[in-house]
Order: structure tokens, then sequence, then C-alpha cells
């Protein structure tokens, strides 16, 4: 589950450049079933804007 926090970090970090892995290694879900653990870069790729892909 993803939410504003982790979308307005994930479009920070996208903004230096990383790569999606990078990010979804950074990345920490706060809440749903796997919360405390790290999304897919595919979950951040659909997070992500298609100008930020």
């Amino acid at each position: 589950m993803t939410d504003e926090a982790m979308l307005s970090m994930a479009l920070h970090l996208r903004g230096q450049h990383l790569s999606l892995r990078d990010i979804a290694a950074r990345l920490v879900i706060t809440k749903g079933k796997r919360k405390g653990r790290h999304p897919s870069p595919a979950t951040v790729l659909c997070m992500l804007p298609t100008t930020m892909r």
C-alpha cells in the first residue's frame, strides 16, 4: 500500500536520478499487510508519473 509520503519521497529520489531498484530499497511500507517491508520496483514504477519514468 502506498501513501502520499511514500510518493513524495519516491519523486524526490527519482529527481536525484536513482534507479527504481534503489528507490524501492529506500522506501518502507507503513500500512497494510506488508508493513515494514520495501515495495517492489514495479510498485514504484506505477506510483511515478509517466514524465518521471
